[in-house]
């Protein structure tokens, strides 16, 4: 089973001879993952789903020019996230910028930076979160698998008149966290292994005791994740008998997550956009928007910050909708 799984306006501002005005928007959209390049993991732009920028590559081209004055790059996702928002987004823009107008992403004069996605190996966007939060039981169809369409009905009425707080639970990162095209490995003897596509939040601010009205100010983007749930329940010979968070949620590769990340910028409101599907052999196994969601993406931050504190590069998954093994 593998993981499968966003015109250029430099203000013109009378500056002193030798600076560049800076860019405040990007040319086109872009979403930032990190990838095995000659080797080793990179930090990258991803420009159209198909071109890989080497972020750290393109930006010492750039600064060729003395126009543009040094600055240092992101060793990782966890450092781009957190810089990103207190200066690094525009030198991004501008990397962009520079590639778009000097027509540098194909043919001869394609710049060294630039690599096709077919040509590099992808990894798994953050490496890695420093807490992975998941929603448990947050889409009303997810919460009545197997119902009739009247049940489902009657028990989403029930719940809209009744939501109580958000089920929140945690992963493990570093071994659970795989890349798009990894292999989720079955643990030995456990033969009720299921998928759960879900919408992951990035933040890109710390914060604790966050409004559900300044939620987004605390995101950095989004992106395509996998809640793998092992629904065996305990193991033979465990003390007691049904479910087990840990066992079932726990195991090595359960939470793949990319291919990469899109900036909220280049995304939207997810509560207008989010649209989350999963097709398994060409058969669209779950579907969902965001309006089916019990608790919304600022009402889960909220709840989650109010609990512990969040920091740039934790992730929360906002949950699944029916469609999933278990309800068939």
């Amino acid at each position: 089973m593998r993981s499968t799984i966003l015109a250029a306006l430099l203000v013109v501002l009378a500056v002193p001879a030798g600076l560049s005005a800076q860019a405040v928007e990007s040319a086109e959209p872009f979403k930032v993952g990190t990838f095995q390049i000659d080797g080793e993991a990179t930090v990258a732009l991803v420009l159209r789903d198909s071109l890989i920028v080497d972020i750290g590559a393109a930006n010492a081209e750039l600064e060729v020019n003395p126009m543009y004055p040094h600055v240092a790059m992101p060793a990782d996702m966890l450092e781009l996230v957190g810089q990103y928002e207190y200066g690094l987004k525009f030198r991004l823009y501008e990397i962009v910028n520079d590639l778009l107008a000097d027509n540098r992403l194909s043919g001869s004069e394609r710049a060294s930076s630039v690599h096709d996605v077919e040509d590099v190996r992808i990894l798994p966007p953050i490496m890695y979160p420093g807490k992975l939060m998941n929603a448990a039981v947050n889409f009303y169809t997810h919460a009545c698998e197997g119902c009739t369409e009247e049940d489902l009905v009657a028990r989403t009425r029930e719940r809209q008149e009744n939501r109580g707080v958000p089920y929140l639970f945690l992963k493990p990162t570093r071994g659970a966290v795989i890349g798009s095209g990894d292999d989720i490995v079955m643990p030995f003897g456990r033969d009720r292994i299921e998928w759960e596509v879900e919408m992951a939040i990035v933040f890109g601010r710390a914060g604790k005791y966050i409004s559900a009205s300044r939620a987004y100010d605390h995101v950095f983007g989004y992106m395509v994740a996998m809640d793998i749930s092992d629904r065996g329940g305990r193991p033979p010979g465990g003390y007691g008998s049904g479910s087990d968070w840990f066992v079932g949620k726990g195991h090595d590769t359960f939470a793949p997550h990319g291919p990469w990340i899109v900036p909220k910028e280049f995304y939207g409101d997810p509560m207008e956009r989010l649209h989350q599907s999963l097709v398994i052999d060409g058969v669209t196994v779950q579907e969902a928007r965001a309006g089916d969601m019990i608790h919304n993406i600022p009402e889960l931050i909220e709840y989650a910050s109010s609990l512990i504190t969040v920091f740039p590069g934790d992730v929360l998954q906002s949950g699944t909708s029916g469609g999933t093994g278990a309800g068939r």
